[in-house]
This record gives structure tokens, sequence and C-alpha cells, in this order.
């Protein structure tokens, strides 16, 4: 057995029938790691002593317990990577920064929290765009993450690092963080399953703020039921982010029926546009076909200020980017380049901490905010946003879900994209809309390019309408292929790292 190949619920399954420990599972995702992960950085560090120690942990627990201790415990003895925006006790935690290289947080993400208590073993943080910033996971300060499926493209971002390390088999599952698109992209790019959740679904606390009106905490899984399993640990009120909603948490995974018989699907004409990667078009739209041949209904609809939504989320987020990242200052936490005196410091510092990326995104949302544009700019962009909201609104008075490409392209080479940020910032055209109308999403793989790159096809619901996002999500792949693939890596690799 393939110990590394395990979804979940497969994982969960096993360890329940006493097939294996939670300790010969972690060691096989750590060996796996060492083998792989100097080709792909994906992981930017490993939590390798705590792992088998959790690991160890959940086994006497399973011992003791048997299959009872699922019940309180239901991802016992399950390691899971997590992306280096979310604050984990005792773990260096980066955000991808060289200003934050030697920050080590004292509490956890409150999603991180939920995870321990629910009884994951934790194998380390993975690789991100600095601050969350890009689509392409080349920003990092700590060098790019390579695609499994080719090591000459990039995987996707800003959770590139997360979404390869489920492709590649180096952990069941992961979480990253989702902005503009940073979890369903690298999902798309890596062919994986990536769920973007409704905004106030899953609490922010303890996660490295880019846009805090758009941020969410996601989940990059090898399957729609994974993704179900995990929201429902991390889902749910939390007293210490105000923006969290208090609302019930749904039995998603009991919800997975298999039936989407009389679902409402409707195809924004404006998602299928002129310069798409011509099989991604062909891909999403018999995607599409399977899901009318399952029982659903498909309608063409319009949501016509799509192509508004890449100007208004590129003021809105560098606007609240440069508020956020003015408290990385040298003198509380993080990097500090001593100056003649506090404003030369402040200077030095974020000149030598920040990367290009996120300077540009400062300077951009600063000019945004600043006396004689922030009505002209901002203002306008949080209107247009008003009406995008109310768009998507008025087509779920009519469907029950949207159905589109997740990105325009397959993965592209690295570097392909680096002089050009405006080529780069339509990487995420067909989802920025999501986080503006605070809605939720899942990417699913739905086929292969010409060059055996994965496809995705995005799958968009109702504002904490997750329930209907993952049944439609995971009747699809009941009934197709494209999320078992994986990825060609070197056989050689591959073999040494299952401990063949």
């Amino acid at each position: 057995m393939n110990l590394c190949s395990l979804t979940i619920h497969e994982a969960r399954a096993g360890l329940r029938a006493g097939q294996f420990t939670s300790a010969a599972l972690t060691g096989a995702f750590l060996e796996r790691i060492d083998a792989l992960n100097p080709r792909l950085n994906a992981f930017l560090a490993l939590n390798r002593d705590e792992a088998m120690q959790q690991a160890a942990a959940a086994d006497a627990r399973l011992a003791r317990d048997g299959a009872a201790a699922f019940n309180d415990q239901p991802l016992l003895g399950i390691p899971i990577a997590i992306k280096d925006v979310l604050s984990t006790r005792g773990l260096r935690t980066t955000a991808g920064s060289r200003i934050l290289e030697r920050y080590t947080p004292a509490w956890d993400a409150t999603c991180v929290a939920r995870l321990r208590a629910a009884g994951a073993v934790f194998l380390g943080k993975t690789n991100t765009d600095e601050f969350a910033m890009g689509s392409s996971t080349e920003n990092s300060g700590f060098g790019v993450t390579r695609n499994p499926w080719d090591e000459t493209r990039v995987p996707g971002g800003s959770s590139g690092g997360s979404a390869a390390a489920v492709a590649a088999d180096l952990c069941c599952a992961a979480l990253g963080s989702d902005t503009g698109g940073s979890v369903r992209q690298p999902a798309s790019l890596c062919g994986v399953t990536g769920l973007k959740n409704s905004y106030g679904r899953v609490s922010r606390y303890g996660l490295i703020a880019y846009g805090s009106s758009l941020d969410s905490v996601g989940a990059l899984t090898k399957d729609a039921r994974d993704a179900a399993i995990l929201l429902e640990v991390i889902a749910g009120r939390d007293p210490r982010d105000s923006t969290s909603a208090d609302k019930p948490v749904d039995a998603y995974e009991q919800a997975l029926n298999g039936d989407i018989r009389g679902l409402r699907l409707g195809v924004p004409r404006e998602y299928f546009i002129p310069g798409m990667q011509p099989e991604v078009g062909e891909a999403v739209r018999a995607g599409i076909d399977t899901l009318r041949k399952l029982g659903a209904s498909v309608t063409e609809i319009s949501l016509p200020s799509t192509n508004l939504a890449l100007p208004v989320y590129y003021l809105i987020a560098t606007a609240e980017a440069s508020a956020n990242l003015a408290r990385f200052d040298g003198v509380r936490y993080g990097l500090r380049v001593p100056g003649a005196d506090l404003i030369d410091t402040w200077r030095k510092t974020r000149g030598a901490g920040f990367g290009a990326e996120v300077k540009r995104r400062i300077m951009l949302g600063t000019y945004a905010l600043s006396a004689g544009y922030y009505d002209a700019y901002y203002i306008r962009a949080q209107k247009v946003r008003t009406l995008i909201k109310q768009e998507f609104e008025r087509a779920f008075a009519q469907v029950d879900l949207i159905v589109a490409p997740t990105s325009p392209t397959t993965a592209f080479k690295i570097g392909e994209k680096a002089d050009d940020p405006m080529q780069m910032y339509l990487s995420d055209i067909f989802t920025l809309t999501m986080n503006l109308a605070g809605i939720c999403g899942v990417s699913i793989p739905c086929g292969f390019d010409d060059a055996g790159l994965p496809i995705g096809m995005q799958l968009m619901g109702a504002a904490f309408d997750e329930k209907t996002v993952l049944r439609a999500a995971d009747a699809f792949q009941r009934n197709t292929r494209w999320h078992l693939a994986r990825p060609p890596l070197a056989a050689s690799s591959a073999q040494a790292a299952a401990g063949s």
C-alpha cells in the first residue's frame, strides 16, 4: 500500500481498521518530503519532531479507544500541511517574506487550533507568494515552488506550496488562503481540489492579513469529500474574529450523496473569453455536459460587471494591504535594520525585508488612499464591488450554482510572466469576483491540455452554501477520474519516497 497516496477519508479508514499506524503514515510522508521537496520547494519548514509526537499520541488514543476516538477527533493521526501565512505555535511563520524570516508565533491561528483539537498531525509549513501576493509562488522570499506535473512550470499562487504538496502526495491535505483566487487557481494548475469558503465561514484570526475584507482560509485536498471533512473541522464562529459568521456548521460530509438531479447550473458568458487557452474551454464545457448528464439543468447567464473585477480588486486589495503591512516596522517583531532615526529605520527595514511585488502593491494601495484620489479610486471601486455582489445575488435567485473555468490557462513557465505584472494579474481573472462578492466556490480537476497539464473547473455557490458546492463537486468526482491522476514525478524519486 502506498500510504502517501491516501486521501483523508482513506487514511482514516485504514487507521480505524488497524491496517497501519499514524506513526507509519507520518513517517512515510516525511520520507517522501525528504526525497522530493529539494526539487519542488513546496515546504519551507518541517515540523518533524512534533509531527512524530502527534502521531504517537494519536496511536495511543486509537489503541485505547479504537474507532470511537474519531467521534470527537475526526482528523486523528492524519498528516496535514499548513500554508505559511497561518500562525503556528512554536513553529516559524514567515508569510514567505524575509521580513518575518525569524518570526515564531506564541499562538495558533484559530483554524490551526481546531485542526490540533481534531487530532491532526502537522507536517510543516508550505511555501507562498510573499504575504500571499502573487499567482505563481515566484514571489516567495525563499525561492519558487515548482509544479509537480512539470517542474519547469509554476504551481500557481499564492498557495502554490500547499497545492504542489497535495498533488505530489507530500501530505493528505493542506490549508491555504484565498484573497483573489489563491486556493482555487493553484488547485487548477496542480490538478487538485481547492475550496474557497464564504467570507466569515472560517475565522481569520491568526491569518497574516493581506486584504482583510477579501481574505479567507481554504482547503487544498485530493477530492471534494476531504474538503468537506476539513471544512467541518475549521468552520464556525470565533469570538476573536468579529467578521466570522455566527451561523451553524453544516454536516458537509454527510451531505455528499452523489445526487444532483434538479440542480440548476448557470454558465456565465463572460467567463468564456477570447484569448483563453482553447483546451481549457473545451474541458470545462465537457465537464458541464457531465453535470448535465447527472441530472442538473444548465442555463446561460450573464454577470455583466465581470470585466471590471480586475481593476476593482487591485484597488481594494492593495489599499487594504498598504494599511495591513504598516505593522511591519522593525520595532515589534520581525526584521530590524537600524537607521539614523525611527523613520530611517522603517525605510531601511521595509526596503530590505519586502520583495518587489509587495512594494509594488503597497505603493498602489497607498496612492489609491491618498488625498485627492481616495474618492476617485477607492470609493468608486467599492461601489462597483457592490454591483458585482448584487449581480451574483440576482444570479443565485435563478440558479443554484455557477460553473466556469478556474484559470484561463494551464500552468505557465517559471519566469514567463515575471516581467509583466498585468499578465500575471490576469491569471486570476475568473477567481477575483468571488472574493469581491464574499461567496464560496471550489475548483476541481476536469481534464488535461495537450501538454498533459491539468485543467480546473470552478463551481460557485451563494454565500454560506458550501454544502451545495461540495455536493456537486463530489457527484462530479464520483463519475469522473480526473482527480485521481497523479503527476509523473521521476520514478526513482517517487519509489524511494514511497519506500519501494
